[in-house]
């Protein structure tokens, strides 16, 4: 008998969902995370998203869909738009959780994580990096190619109809 895949995947939220927007289509989590447990064998799949009150509905909905949401509080700056980088809360659950997972599928664009990755690499701990968006992304995974999938050709199969 063959051993199963325990692998666990940890999401950008905001670099996903910005730069499926910036494609002009909107992701379906739900096919999204199908994805993800077909694709790489994904077991648990944390979401880093930054927190604000009103939008407890897609919240629910996301933790339905069988993500598990780690929130960063957030900022409202003077310009009114809402700030919440998740990029330390990514780096430590990876790492938090580094024994009980196979290998990790890391969901962003985000040059920010490139330490993080490179160490996966080469410690034999990526499944995959998958940027949202080949045409915007860090110069600093261009090394990384053969880890690397992109969602730029994606929209049939994840996108909303």
């Amino acid at each position: 008998m063959q051993k199963k895949d325990n692998n666990y995947a940890f999401i950008d939220s905001q670099n996903l969902y910005k730069a499926i927007e910036e494609q002009g289509w909107s992701l379906d989590y739900s096919k999204f995370r199908t994805y993800l447990r077909d694709m790489y064998g994904i077991t648990k799949a944390y979401l880093f998203i930054g927190y604000i009150h009103t939008n407890q509905r897609l919240y629910i909905t996301l933790q339905q869909q069988d993500y598990v949401l780690v929130f960063k509080p957030t900022l409202v700056l003077p310009s009114g738009h809402v700030k919440g980088n998740v990029d330390a809360e990514l780096v430590l659950h990876a790492m938090i959780e580094y024994d009980n997972y196979d290998k990790a599928v890391i969901v962003t664009g985000d040059g920010d994580f490139h330490c993080l990755v490179d160490y996966f690499i080469q410690q034999d701990k990526l499944a995959k990096l998958v940027i949202p968006d080949q045409r915007k992304f860090s110069s600093l995974y261009r090394k990384m190619m053969p880890h690397i999938t992109f969602l730029n050709n994606a929209q049939q199969k994840l996108g909303k109809k």
